[in-house]
């Protein structure tokens, strides 16, 4: 893996390219991304980044996570993720990491958590198609049978029901960076992102693609 970036998300809108077509873009707000901790082979096992993102009262964490911010110098985050490397990193704690980390036409994951949507049935959860909407059915949404009585005599694992739905862990893999605003701190993405407005994300260099750069 690679070195990447927080980010928060600003929402979607769209630009204009010089050709004059339109490309619709998700906006990440990635300002005020820190190294906390730099680890190596020597005295964590291997080659990491730990990286802070979106300041946090001190009020709100517990001693554990306030001890640790203190031991780097750093102010408390909301957010604190890891980003494993192949060789020794030359970075130090308490650096700034800039939106010019990425170049536009790279490729790049984005991964987040989707948005909730609560309690559902079986066919907006997984897509059934339902029974006959016409007059006398008495299904029409329900499940219907989920196994037999005889064979095999109970219901098996997996088997898509009604349930939770939503705020699951998601990548979005292969976007395009289409435009990098390092003095407002934004990066601008191809598409749409998991989660919704406000929302947190990690965002990497690709790693199902060969192209990195423009």
């Amino acid at each position: 893996m690679s070195l990447g970036l927080l980010a928060k998300k600003v929402g979607m809108t769209h630009v204009y390219n010089e050709d004059g077509t339109s490309t619709p873009v998700t906006v990440l707000d990635v300002g005020g991304n820190t190294v906390l901790q730099v680890k190596s082979v020597e005295s964590d096992g291997y080659h990491a980044v730990q990286v802070g993102f979106h300041d946090q009262k001190e009020s709100r964490i517990n001693q554990p996570r306030a001890g640790h911010f203190k031991r780097w110098g750093s102010s408390p985050k909301r957010l604190v993720r890891e980003f494993r490397l192949e060789a020794a990193a030359e970075l130090e704690p308490g650096a700034a990491l800039s939106p010019s980390l990425f170049e536009v036409g790279q490729t790049v994951d984005v991964i987040g958590e989707t948005k909730g949507r609560g309690f559902q049935g079986a066919v907006k959860r997984w897509g059934f198609a339902g029974s006959p909407q016409t007059h006398g059915s008495m299904m029409h949404r329900r499940t219907g049978a989920i196994g037999c009585r005889l064979t095999p005599g109970r219901v098996w694992k997996n088997q898509r029901m009604p349930g939770h739905m939503g705020t699951a862990r998601r990548t979005v893999q292969n976007l395009k960076i289409v435009q990098v605003r390092e003095d407002d701190g934004l990066i601008l993405v191809s598409g749409g992102v998991p989660g919704a407005k406000g929302g947190y994300l990690v965002l990497r260099p690709a790693i199902k693609s060969s192209v990195s750069a423009a």
